[in-house]
């Protein structure tokens, strides 16, 4: 859906972009394996694996039936419906990764200069939730567990061990 990136000076002064406005929502699930431990060795394989079906699920008629079906629901049922749609979809997931192409210009808010930007979802039915933000060239990640569920200071020694694999398997 994403065909460029505008300014919204560019936006304002177009009567046509070439982008749709607005928030624009689609989902796909992925079940992903399990990283064994003959995989750590061979972790780039891993990632390029990964990465090939999600690849091929984001290019799929799904992504783009679900889009219009919440579009639809949307505007025949109000927001309120499409919302129930989503999460009815999603409940039974364990963790949720979304990401979110921000300004590429700098912002103010209330005339201070906005030097970061992160988002995170609140109230999703997710144990586990990842989310990305781009800001100025910048990409920003945020980890949302629930209460309990993972310890933070594991959790964040797995994911180092994680990019120490790839780092070690690109090397």
């Amino acid at each position: 859906m994403l065909r460029s990136y505008n300014s919204v000076h560019d936006m304002m002064m177009s009567k046509a972009t070439e982008s749709p406005w607005g928030n624009h929502f689609a989902f796909l699930h992925v079940g992903l394996p399990k990283l064994m431990s003959t995989m750590a060795r061979r972790s780039l394989e891993f990632l390029k694996a990964t990465q090939k079906v999600i690849q091929k699920k984001r290019s799929s008629v799904a992504v783009h039936l679900n889009g219009g079906l919440i579009q639809l629901y949307r505007k025949l049922r109000g927001s309120e419906a499409a919302s129930s749609y989503v999460y009815w979809a999603v409940k039974n997931t364990s963790m949720a990764i979304t990401n979110m192409i921000g300004p590429t210009e700098k912002m103010t808010l209330a005339d201070h200069h906005v030097k970061g930007l992160y988002f995170l979802l609140a109230g999703n039915p997710q144990n586990l939730t990842v989310t990305m933000v781009s800001y100025m060239g910048q990409m920003r990640v945020s980890i949302g567990t629930e209460k309990g569920f993972i310890d933070p200071n594991k959790l964040k020694s797995c994911i180092q061990r994680a990019f120490d694999l790839i780092l070690n398997s690109t090397c």
